[in-house]
């Protein structure tokens, strides 16, 4: 139990990178499909199961995996052309590494953290792994040796000195108000209330610093409406023009890890990371018995609104109503055993250690869901913003978002000094 609880959070961290890619990918269909007033991927399946199109990215990665690797001669600087890719895929997972997804627990006298790498120099150790991704775009552009390509790692270099000073200075207010650089300590502050009844998340005690940071997150990342690096209505791929087959995975799984490590990051500071609302760490072991109660309640209705969505939705066709049924079947043979699971604990009790696995368990369902909610937040302004130019990036950073930060940590000083917080 011990060692498996030191690579826990390691395991978590890999299935909230690399697991979740299909199901990104999936989401950023579906949801274009849903904008755009068409269906999206619900064709590909395995023996007639389609997973709700699932199945198809999961065929895209399977197809890249396999394709030929191709390398145009005219590259001069293959050792860096390859290296590229590996640079923005890195970068992406470690920035994840430092991230918490529950609060500490103690079992038979160890207390663990639950975290991959717990230290306390959380923000910079994100910033300084995700500042580095742009050293892999803009070698990927000089490195393929084609004009396309190094005009968007041109634009990448030039659109990240436009935000990255925005975003690091909506960070300092967060400093200044959570008085620690330590992203654990946020979450914990973040557990209290204001008023008695306010969560205090971050977006509420600051809100600018908030719409601040998320803005240069989509930048960080190099999703629309500031994907000018790659601009293919301009500039064919731009950086990752001359990319195919693995190398050319790489950049986009790095993309969706970016994008991943950027809504945990912001749902950590701002949106309370693992905390429920109302429902702290003691909170929760003080009324484990009501809390129970109330799942008992919740999934089963939330189960069954699932299930006639997707009956609603699968009405349409013979072969989709029966993988309805399976999916029908499935649920209700899962959501028995949870209950039964749920009515053991309410009738046998639990153990302070046996809460806190628990407690630990609800958290970390919690944080997902945040994180699959703030991703589909980049996935819906990706699809409803038109693309900025580059020099428009530029206007917005150092015109906008640069004045906005240093007015809000005035205030943010001011009301520091002023109350004695």
């Amino acid at each position: 139990m011990h060692y498996f609880m030191i690579v826990f959070p390691i395991i978590l961290t890999s299935l909230f990178t690399l697991a979740t890619i299909p199901l990104l990918v999936w989401m950023e269909r579906r949801v274009a499909a849903l904008i755009q007033d068409r269906l999206g991927p619900n064709r590909c399946n395995i023996k007639g199961i389609r997973l709700g199109g699932i199945i198809q990215p999961i065929a895209d990665m399977l197809k890249l995996l396999f394709k030929e690797e191709f390398y145009p001669k005219h590259v001069k600087h293959k050792f860096y052309y390859i290296l590229a890719p590996g640079i923005v895929f890195t970068s992406s997972f470690l920035s994840f590494m430092v991230i918490p997804y529950a609060d500490d627990v103690t079992l038979n006298g160890f207390t663990y953290h639950i975290q991959a790498l717990p230290i306390e120099l959380g923000v910079l150790w994100v910033f300084a792994f995700a500042g580095l991704g742009v050293y892999g775009i803009i070698i990927a552009g000089w490195a393929s040796h084609n004009k396309y390509a190094i005009l968007g790692a041109l634009r990448a270099s030039s659109q990240v000195i436009s935000y990255e000073i925005a975003m690091g200075l909506a960070i300092v207010s967060m400093l200044i108000t959570y008085n620690s650089i330590s992203l654990n300590d946020m979450v914990q502050f973040q557990g209290q209330l204001i008023f008695g009844f306010i969560p205090a998340w971050g977006i509420i005690l600051q809100p600018l610093a908030g719409i601040i940071f998320i803005v240069t997150a989509f930048a960080e990342t190099n999703r629309a409406p500031f994907d000018a690096a790659e601009g293919e209505s301009e500039i064919v791929a731009g950086y990752h023009t001359e990319y195919s087959a693995m190398k050319f995975a790489l950049f986009f799984m790095g993309e969706y890890i970016a994008m991943s490590a950027a809504s945990a990051l912001i749902v950590t500071i701002f949106f309370g990371g693992y905390q429920i609302p109302w429902l702290n760490t003691q909170t929760m072991q003080e009324h484990m018995s009501l809390i129970i109660l109330l799942l008992m309640i919740v999934i089963p209705l939330m189960a069954l609104g699932f299930i006639s969505w997707m009956t609603f939705n699968n009405s349409c066709s013979p072969q989709h109503q029966r993988e309805t049924r399976f999916f029908t079947v499935f649920i209700t043979i899962f959501i028995i055993a949870l209950e039964s699971f749920f009515f053991y604990l309410l009738t046998s009790g639990m153990s302070h250690e046996g809460s806190s696995v628990f407690i630990m368990i609800l958290q970390i369902t919690s944080f997902a869901i945040k994180v699959m909610l703030m991703n589909f937040v980049f996935v819906w302004v990706r699809w409803t913003f038109p693309r900025f130019r580059y020099d428009q990036t530029q206007h917005l950073g150092w015109n906008i978002l640069l004045p906005l930060s240093l007015f809000n940590i005035f205030i943010t000083a001011l009301v520091v000094v002023i109350g004695g917080l």
